[in-house]
C-alpha cells in the first residue's frame, strides 16, 4: 500500500463526503474539511520525503550500499516518531480523525472513533492499493511474455510508468 500524491484530491473529498452522508459531522463547509483532509494527508507525505531523504543523506555520509536504505530509513523513522511503512494505515487514520475533532470546518463530529474508523477505513484502503491493482492489470497484459525473462522487465517497467502518468500517479 502507498499513498500518492495525485490520489489525495480524490481521497479527502471522498472521505467529506461520507462522512456527510453518514452525517458522521456537521459542516457548513465540505470543501474546506476536505481542504483539512488533503492538508492530513500531504503533510504525511512531506514527513516520508524527508525522513527518506535524511536516510539517504546518513547513508551517503557513512558509504554505505543502497541497499540499506530500508533500514537506515526505519532508524530514522524511529528517531522522529514517524510509523513504520506498514504501519502507516493506522496513523493516517488517527491523524484524520485528530483533525476532524480540532478542525475549525467542522461544527460537530457525531461519530465516536470506531464508527469513523469503519468509514474511513475502505475509502482508504481503496486508493491506498492501487499499486496491487496496477500490478495485477499490467501482469495481465503480459500474459504474452514469460515472467523473469528481460524482456518481460522492461514490457513491465514501461507499462507501470506509462499507467501511473495515465491516472496521475506519477
Amino acid at each position: 500500500m502507498r499513498l500518492y500524491s495525485g490520489k489525495i484530491p480524490a481521497i479527502a473529498q471522498e472521505i467529506a463526503k461520507a462522512l456527510d452522508a453518514a452525517e458522521a459531522i456537521e459542516t457548513e463547509a465540505p470543501k474546506e474539511v476536505a481542504a483539512d483532509l488533503e492538508a492530513v494527508l500531504k503533510e504525511y507525505l512531506r514527513n516520508e520525503r524527508e525522513i527518506t531523504e535524511e536516510a539517504k543523506s546518513r547513508m551517503e555520509q557513512k558509504g554505505l550500499s543502497y541497499s540499506l536504505l530500508s533500514k537506515v530509513r526505519s532508524q530514522v523513522a524511529a528517531e522522529r516518531s514517524f510509523p513504520a511503512q506498514d504501519e502507516f494505515l493506522p496513523y493516517i487514520l488517527e491523524q484524520l480523525i485528530e483533525m476532524l475533532f480540532h478542525s475549525g470546518n467542522v461544527e460537530e463530529v457525531f461519530a465516536d472513533d470506531t464508527e469513523l474508523r469503519k468509514l474511513l477505513m475502505p475509502i482508504l484502503r481503496k486508493h491506498l492499493e492501487v499499486e496491487e491493482t496496477l500490478d495485477r492489470e499490467i501482469r495481465a497484459r503480459l500474459k504474452h511474455l514469460q515472467e523473469g525473462t528481460a524482456a518481460f522487465e522492461i514490457e513491465y517497467q514501461k507499462l507501470v510508468d506509462q499507467m501511473k502518468r495515465k491516472q496521475h500517479l506519477a
